[in-house]
């Protein structure tokens, strides 16, 4: 078990959310890190969290932010 990938995702899981720096930090471990099937259980908890809201992402959080601001009719 990768216990930087456990934390990561441990701590997203108990404050409901994800940041931009740990989620950067998530995808990094994830790509240079071997990680066993307790880990990717984790990390499959995390995403059903995020599409259920029960986790919220900055990244996803900021962008629906953005694309509110823009006029509905840009013609």
């Amino acid at each position: 078990m990768n216990s930087s990938l456990q934390a990561v995702i441990r701590q997203a899981l108990s404050t409901g959310y994800l940041s931009l720096q740990s989620e950067n930090q998530l995808r990094h471990l994830l790509h240079n890190t071997r990680y066993d099937g307790e880990t990717l259980w984790a990390f499959t908890r995390l995403q059903i969290a995020t599409m259920e809201g029960t986790v919220i992402q900055q990244s996803r959080q900021q962008l629906l932010e953005s694309c509110s601001l823009e006029p509905l009719n840009a013609a």
